[in-house]
């Protein structure tokens, strides 16, 4: 039995001694509705009607400020990768059909990463759905020629902080008030999260946006060295 087998049954056996594992783990759970009553009986004080927002940019907000520091991080460390390994450059071949469509896909692409964010304030949605949403069509303009991002890759990676650079500022101000860290107060509680969700929408769009493209030109990079070498 070669090593290569035992390795594809230590998986198989692992994987399913996981899955075993978890599924005795969530049925030995109590029933209940966990901390939801304590954040429905919260929720005025938080600045948003949805619960899941009042959680993740309020009640629990280091852990998406936490969230956010890891696609910096991942950028980051892309970014270093990539470093010296541009891609060779593409001759300007625009398809007419891609760029017809994209002129029609775009602003309804805009509209929906707008209405996602405004959303998020009181129903489903919110920063990072919104994020994603605008860096497709990020990449649906440039793949379809209308705009060249890759020229302004540094100016990009620059504004992509600005959500954890805002989000930051606005768990710390408290503490210059002599409250906690994260606490809102109550009457501005609603602009601050709008704010929050809108920089780090921003941020969202931009991260997502470059690591494809470094990842990208990576792969393309070592692509023609392998065939040159």
């Amino acid at each position: 039995m070669g090593i290569s087998r035992l390795h594809k049954i230590f998986a198989a056996v692992l994987s399913g001694g996981l899955a075993l594992a978890l599924i005795a783990s969530i049925s030995g759970l109590n029933e209940g509705d966990g901390l939801s009553r304590q954040v429905r009986a919260s929720i005025e004080e938080s600045g948003v009607k949805s619960e899941v927002t009042a959680v993740l940019l309020n009640f629990r907000g280091y852990d998406t400020l936490l969230e956010i520091a890891v696609l910096l991080l991942a950028l980051i460390g892309v970014t270093a990768l990539a470093e010296g390994e541009t891609a060779p450059e593409k001759a300007d071949v625009r398809d007419p059909a891609l760029s017809g469509l994209a002129e029609l896909i775009l602003p309804l692409m805009v509209l929906a990463s707008g209405y996602l964010l405004h959303a998020g304030t009181y129903a489903p949605g919110g920063a990072f759905q919104a994020g994603a949403v605008l860096a497709a069509a990020i990449l649906l303009a440039r793949l379809a020629g209308i705009a060249e991002p890759e020229r302004r890759k540094g100016a990009l990676a620059g504004i992509a902080a600005i959500g954890f650079a805002v989000f930051l500022s606005a768990a710390l101000a408290p503490l210059l008030l002599g409250a906690r860290f994260f606490d809102y107060p109550g009457q501005a509680a609603h602009a601050i999260i709008v704010v929050v969700e809108g920089a780090l929408a921003i941020s969202t769009a931009l991260i997502l946006y470059l690591l494809f493209s470094e990842c990208s030109s990576i792969r393309q990079w070592r692509g023609r060295k392998g065939e040159a070498e």
